[in-house]
């Protein structure tokens, strides 16, 4: 495993090393020791499966809020996506700032998102599985988020047509946001 890091602060691309042969390739995904060995402290108690139908949808941008907070890692383990995290950790000198990625089958390229960074999706192609692990329990009581097309952040989705939960189009802009509501 590769650990690239990214502009905003705890956030990195996992590359994988496959190891190939006549009848495929094995890759390791997660070892709590190389984890380690970058300073991630990534104690996984949950892993979760999101199947799109179609492209264009979008899931997010959600996390969850102290004493909840989760890291997690992400990958597409079928089809491919156009990933997104914000940065919403007050403290952090990367606050506000966005990264974005196309995770896919074919790269098998993972994202570590840290405590306190917001994440969505959209799938580019029908049919797209994510896989990803917290390390945390979902709490709907702490869940929060940042709309999807919140004009802040402007960012550019690559298919134009979406298809978005009415849960995820209610989320506050990041304007409310700050402001704690």
């Amino acid at each position: 495993m590769i650990f690239v890091k990214t502009q905003i602060d705890g956030l990195c691309v996992v590359e994988l090393e496959p190891k190939r042969d006549m009848r495929g390739f094995n890759a390791r995904i997660f070892s709590k020791d190389l984890f380690k060995e970058q300073s991630l402290a990534f104690s996984i108690v949950q892993t979760n499966q999101v199947f799109s139908l179609r492209k264009g949808t979008i899931r997010g941008i959600h996390m969850q809020k102290n004493p909840k907070s989760e890291d997690k890692l992400v990958q597409c383990i079928r089809g491919s996506i156009f990933d997104v995290a914000i940065d919403l950790r007050k403290e952090s000198k990367t606050y506000g700032q966005t990264f974005s990625k196309i995770l896919s089958w074919t790269n098998k390229e993972m994202v570590f998102i840290p405590k306190g960074v917001a994440h969505g999706f959209q799938s580019l192609q029908d049919n797209s599985v994510i896989q990803y692990s917290v390390s945390q329990y979902y709490s709907p009581k702490y869940e929060t988020g940042i709309r999807w097309n919140d004009p802040f952040f402007h960012i550019d989705w690559p298919i134009e047509k979406v298809i978005v939960s009415e849960k995820d189009s209610a989320w506050p802009d990041y304007i409310s946001y700050q402001k704690g509501k």
